[in-house]
This record gives C-alpha cells, sequence and structure tokens, in this order.
C-alpha cells in the first residue's frame, strides 16, 4: 500500500538488512518462549536552520539509527534497543527485552494483553509530499530564510527579524510476524518572528501563523500556504499591535481563529481523551484526565455543535502514517459526538484492558532507543457543513475580540482548568473588527468552554495546526500531531489582562 507523494523510501534506509535484523531478533525472541515480539528499525534525520537578523545562528543536522525489541513474556512487557544494526545485535537485543521482562515480572501487578489486530501482509506507506526537504541543500534553505528577513527588515518599525526551519524525515521498518510495514514520513516547519523595540525598551513581536504540516519543500514555495501574502502583512500588524490599548478585564464573545484553537483543542481534548491518561498512568509526570472512563457517553463535553475525531490518516497530518507502532492500521474515529464524549485514543494494551475492541492506532516511539507510548492521533474539531464564514461569525457579535495565533497556555493537570493567551487580538464592535487590542488571556474550565459554542465555521475556515513537539512518559518523548479546526463563536468567556494579573 502506497499513499501521497508516491515518493520512494530513502534508499539509505532500504538497503539496511532490515529483514534479517527483524528475523534474527523474533527468532530469537520465540526460542526464548515471549508470547509475543515485535521488531523496530528506524532512521531519523532532523535538520535546524535558524538566522538573526539575516545572518546564520543555527545549523543543526542530525540522523538517529538504530533497532528496538519489544515483547511480552508471561504477562510482562521487556524491550531493548542498539545502535549496532547486524543480526548478532539484533538477537542480542531480544535476549535483553525478554531478561528485562522476566526480571519485571516480580513487580508486575497487571497481566500485559494486547487487543487483536488483522494481519495487513508486507506493506509499504509513504506521506503526502513532493519535495524531499533534504534533497535541498542547506545553503538554499538558508538563502531563502535570509531573504525573507532582509525583506521585513527593511520595513519601517521591524528592529529584528528571527527566522527557523525544522525538518524531520522519519523511516520506520516495522514486524510483529503478521504485519510488516516500512514506511516514511516528512515533516517541516518554518516561523519567521519580526520584532518592534521603543525607546523606552517596551518591545511587541508578531509571528507568522503558517502551521507546520506534513509537507515538503514545495510548502514554503507557496504550496498550502501563501508566505508571500502573510510576509506582506506583517509589519503593519506589529506597528498596531505596538500601539494597541490594553484590554479592559471582563467577560466577552469570543471569535477564534483555527490558527489559535488548535492549542486549545490540543490541551483541553487532545490529551484528555488519551485512555492511558484518564485511567491514570501518566498521574506521576504528565497528569490524569477529568473525562474519565465512567463518563463514556454521558459527558456534556461541549455544545451539540461539536464533533470531535481522532485521525491518523488526516492528509498532511504530523501525526498521520499507515500504521503505528504496533502495526494497527490508520483509522479515524469519534471522540466527540453532538458534545458528548464517545470515544478514547487508544493502543493495543489500553483496548484490551477496558475490552474496547481493536486499537485505533496510537502507539508511536519517537527514536529506536525508546518504546512506543499511546499517542495523540490529529485530533480535530469538524467544520460545519454549510457553515459561516470567519467574517460572518464576526458580524454576529456586538461587544467582543477576534483572537488569531498561538502563544503561551496554561492547564492543570487534569485538562480542566485553562488558560490560553494569543498572537493578534481585534476588538469587535457592532459586528466589526475596530482595532488590535493587547495583553490578553482568555480563561475557562474545559467543559464551560466548549458548551459555549454558539457556531462552527464552515469548511472555507478550516485549518490544520499543530505542533512537533508533543511531550508525555518517563523517560521524556516527543511526537508530531496536527489539530484541525474551523473558526468558531463563543460566548461569555473571561478575558484577563495578562499585565494586571502579573502585577
Amino acid at each position: 500500500m502506497t499513499h501521497g507523494g508516491q515518493h520512494d523510501i530513502d534508499p539509505q534506509f532500504t538497503a539496511l538488512p532490515l529483514r534479517a535484523l527483524a528475523d534474527a531478533a523474533m527468532q530469537q525472541a520465540a526460542d526464548l518462549g515471549a508470547g509475543h515480539a515485535d521488531f523496530r528499525a528506524e532512521q531519523i534525520r532532523s535538520q535546524q536552520i535558524g538566522l538573526s537578523d539575516g545572518n546564520p545562528e543555527t545549523l543543526f543536522d542530525a540522523s538517529d539509527t538504530g533497532l528496538a525489541v519489544r515483547v511480552v513474556v508471561d504477562g510482562t512487557w521487556g524491550f531493548a534497543s542498539a545502535v549496532d544494526l547486524t543480526p548478532e545485535a539484533a538477537a542480542q537485543a531480544a535476549r535483553e527485552a525478554v531478561e528485562v521482562a522476566r526480571v519485571a515480572a516480580a513487580m508486575n501487578t497487571e497481566r500485559i494483553e494486547l487487543a487483536p489486530e488483522p494481519a495487513h501482509g508486507d506493506v509499504t506507506w509513504v506521506s503526502a509530499y513532493d519535495i524531499d526537504p533534504f534533497d535541498v541543500s542547506a545553503a538554499d534553505k538558508s538563502a531563502q530564510l535570509a531573504d525573507w528577513s532582509m525583506r521585513l527588515l527593511a520595513r519601517d518599525g521591524v528592529d529584528h527579524v528571527d527566522a527557523h526551519l525544522t525538518q524531520v524525515r522519519e523511516c520506520k521498518f516495522y514486524t510483529d510476524g503478521a504485519t510488516t510495514a516500512t514506511q516514511q514520513r516528512v515533516r517541516l516547519h518554518p516561523t519567521l518572528t519580526a520584532v518592534a523595540v521603543e525607546k523606552d525598551g517596551r518591545f511587541e513581536t508578531m509571528r507568522t501563523l503558517a502551521p507546520p504540516a506534513g509537507r515538503g519543500y514545495e510548502y514554503l514555495n507557496g504550496t498550502g500556504w501563501d508566505f508571500q501574502a502573510e510576509l506582506e502583512e506583517i509589519p503593519a500588524l506589529l506597528a498596531e499591535k505596538l500601539a494597541a490599548p490594553t484590554v479592559r478585564p471582563g467577560r466577552y464573545d469570543l471569535v477564534i481563529d483555527p490558527s489559535n484553537l488548535w492549542l486549545t483543542i490540543h490541551e483541553s481534548i487532545g490529551h484528555a481523551t488519551e485512555l492511558d491518561r484518564a485511567l491514570g498512568y501518566e498521574a506521576a509526570f504528565a497528569g490524569t484526565s477529568f473525562a474519565t472512563p465512567d463518563k463514556l457517553g454521558t459527558l456534556q463535553y461541549g455544545s451539540p455543535h461539536m464533533h470531535v475525531t481522532g485521525d491518523r490518516t488526516a492528509v498532511h497530518g504530523l501525526a498521520t502514517v499507515g500504521y503505528d507502532d504496533e502495526g494497527v492500521g490508520a483509522q479515524s474515529w469519534d471522540l466527540i459526538t453532538g458534545g458528548v464524549l464517545s470515544g478514547y485514543q487508544l493502543d493495543r494494551r489500553m483496548a484490551a484492558l477496558r475490552g474496547l475492541g481493536r486499537s485505533n492506532g496510537c502507539a508511536f516511539a519517537d527514536s529506536p532507543g525508546h518504546m512506543p507510548l499511546q499517542r495523540m492521533a490529529n485530533v480535530s474539531l469538524h467544520p460545519a457543513e454549510g457553515g459561516p464564514s470567519t467574517s460572518e461569525l464576526i458580524a454576529g457579535v456586538e461587544d467582543g475580540i477576534f483572537i488569531a495565533g498561538d502563544k503561551s497556555w496554561s492547564i492543570d493537570m487534569q485538562r480542566y482548568n485553562f488558560q490560553f493567551t494569543g498572537q493578534r487580538f481585534y476588538k469587535i464592535t457592532s459586528g466589526r473588527l475596530a482595532g488590535q487590542l493587547r495583553d490578553i488571556a482568555y480563561q475557562a474550565t474545559t467543559t464551560d468552554f466548549w458548551n459555549s459554542m454558539e457556531a462552527v465555521g464552515g469548511p472555507q475556515t478550516y485549518v490544520l495546526g499543530g505542533a512537533f513537539n508533543c511531550g508525555k512518559g518517563q523517560p521524556g518523548q516527543v511526537a508530531p500531531v496536527s489539530h484541525g479546526a474551523p473558526s468558531v463563536l463563543m460566548r461569555g468567556i473571561r478575558i484577563l489582562n495578562t499585565v494586571e494579573e502579573a502585577a
């Protein structure tokens, strides 16, 4: 099976003795009595380029290659990894994984069972992109960022510009005997931030809203985002922000752009509907969830306009794969339907633990040296078919604020009480934008916030946002994830003045 740009997987990866490594590991695990074994080999290349005022500041280029063996022996996990890509090293990793399981058995209080998954055979999957960013030289990419930076610096009122480009190409080979999947996906995130500094030292920033994307270098050339138009707007937006009045605290109606809402979805829905979190397995580090299983099918998470899905199939999604790190085929499923909690994100262990049938494919490891964890899918709020435009949502507000772009955030351990800021804020008066405001944060509980949603924008307002660096686990892992959202209208949300709060 192939998908997307129809590229071949990196020949440096496919030239590795992947099947010989897998055979050695799987045979050794079987010989030692493992009830389940899976093998994974990975090659992850990442590159970061950073410029300050058009001058090179950062060039980081790294490749992480290795193998991993995971086993279940008498109901206990075992895991080991290696960087030496030989059959002998693979077999040794299998022996170590089995030994880890046998030592850990004395401390295991919960038998590990895995939900069944159909056999998919020998499959190949490649994400949707046109130009592999690693086929473009670092010099050419730096020159592109420098050109954009100098264009901004040439404009009045722009004192400094920071430009960054992060790129990842991830190749994986997985087998558990029933499914053998060879996959490759590409992602990148360009950002530019303009800074204006006043004589008294006060400063403001204005950052591009272009989200990270599961695309190739064509993204910077205008496929999927109009960078040229956004760069043209930034100096005027920055000058207006610098001169904008501070907000008066109180309750306002909000129209929230998807460039801001994606992060609220991530923190208040994405993490809250991870079943391992809801069951307390992340309590020691990443927290729990108010959306516990006893509320499934009854919790009024939000208004009836709210339809949220988990999705591992979204084209250009950062969490999109063909098969997860347990060989589970990519799917899309409901998390919130008509505003009611209707599902969770699952890996094979969580699905079996709660008797929920098949996993929905949420296992992921961020490197060959880490064991897969239950990780977030692309969690997205669906637009309303035939729904309003952003300007039509604004037209329905008498006294409110329009918010675009993400910035800082805070949320409690149960994903219930939160506060979010943004990049750009506009006063809404009598259905029209009436200039920028600043020093704004919105605050609510998760259920109050989503139940205040009176209207959802149409498909023309929908944008797939996201991040490269969702953190979870001990030892910590990071995972890329996207969140689609339309513009929305929220009624009566508490607004804080961040300067007054800090004082």
